[in-house]
């Protein structure tokens, strides 16, 4: 479900628009940046925080769908500003299997790019981006920060760029 832009004070990246590059801590140790995923879809998932009922169960459902976008060759990267500690700790206690990135320091800068930062909290909005092989933004929502918007919009996306790979999907 589409929601206004103005509900969310968020102006996303819009379809069509070049996906910045980023490089964020995946684990306490190590860093991924989008370039690596370069050659397939991938999808981005910003969400407010760790430990949140709703962002748990919206993960919980990202999670349970990753035999989904395998089928597009898509990888699913969720993102938050909590730190890679507290990220590691949440996957491990959720089970989760894709990358949790840390937006965590500079606070949010990765989110500001994508235009989903919301600044008077802190956290990012539950944002999510389709990608094309290219890092060129195929599909983009923001949701209101207390609702999952579960996963059809994303699995539409998919199926829409496997069938048309350079039309926006919006």
């Amino acid at each position: 479900m589409n929601t206004s832009l103005a509900e969310h004070h968020a102006s996303p990246l819009p379809p069509g628009a070049q996906a910045p590059d980023f490089t964020l801590p995946a684990t306490p140790d190590q860093k991924m940046s989008l370039s690596e995923l370069r050659g397939a879809p991938v999808i981005l998932a910003f969400y407010p925080a760790d430990w949140s009922p709703v962002c748990g169960d919206e993960l919980g459902l990202f999670n349970a769908a990753l035999d989904m976008f395998k089928r597009y060759q898509a990888q699913f990267v969720a993102i938050s500003v909590d730190s890679a500690w507290s990220h590691a700790a949440f996957a491990a206690q959720r089970g989760y299997h894709f990358p949790l990135l840390a937006d965590f320091e500079p606070k949010g800068a990765v989110a500001k790019r994508y235009g989903v930062y919301r600044a008077a909290e802190g956290v990012s909005e539950r944002a999510l981006f389709v990608l094309d092989g290219e890092g060129v933004v195929r599909w983009s929502e923001v949701s209101p920060i207390s609702i999952n918007p579960g996963v059809d919009g994303v699995l539409d996306a998919l199926q829409r760029l496997a069938s048309t790979p350079q039309q926006d999907l919006s």
